[in-house]
């Protein structure tokens, strides 16, 4: 038995499954080349309106992760402010006590 080529859309699917998480970015981009060579074989402007896109979408993963751990630092960043106050607050309160 012969086994053939995937089809091109399901391997650029598999793409940009694997460009959805920057961890795997190497493994996305290797197999964009040679999905892009595939094409490049038989369309070479197509394969150059695809290495644009597909830089576009690196760039965007990278960017929405590098956002989301943005996020995150002034979550944690938050919530310690929040206790401080808090202790701030019981220690206000225990000293008006005292007095």
């Amino acid at each position: 038995m012969t086994q053939s080529s995937p089809n091109p859309t399901t391997l650029l699917r598999q793409c940009l499954k694997l460009a959805q998480e920057v961890s795997t970015h190497p493994q996305a981009n290797e197999e964009f080349s040679q999905l892009r060579e595939g094409i490049a074989a038989t369309n070479p402007q197509a394969a150059e309106l695809m290495d644009i896109l597909w830089q576009e979408v690196i760039a965007a993963r990278r960017s929405a992760e590098f956002w989301h751990e943005m996020s995150n630092v002034e979550k944690d960043l938050s919530n310690r402010m929040m206790e401080n106050m808090a202790q701030l607050r019981q220690n206000y309160l225990r000293l008006m006590q005292e007095m």
